[in-house]
């Protein structure tokens, strides 16, 4: 892991990327406080894959769904969510 100055980093851009590439993480630090990370992609383990729905949305969409019966306002809820982060 190497660490570069904004400035350097903006003069040897091309040289820090092959660094990248070849698997190096390198730290870009603005006065001496690091900033952000570069870091190689890894490759994706598998490819994504779509499953076919179970129903076609045209079965669903004129379906009446029951109300939901919480005991909490959504405002409740969005508050205790907002607290839990």
């Amino acid at each position: 892991m190497k660490s570069v100055k904004i400035a350097e980093l903006k003069d040897k851009l091309s040289e820090h990327l092959r660094a990248v590439e070849a698997g190096e993480v390198v730290i870009v630090t603005d006065r001496d406080r690091p900033i952000a990370r570069i870091v190689p992609i890894q490759p994706a383990e598998s490819p994504l894959r779509f499953n076919e729905p179970a129903t076609a949305f045209q079965a669903l969409r004129g379906k009446k769904w029951p109300a939901a019966r919480w005991t909490l306002s959504s405002a409740q809820l969005l508050e205790a969510e907002r607290k839990e982060t």
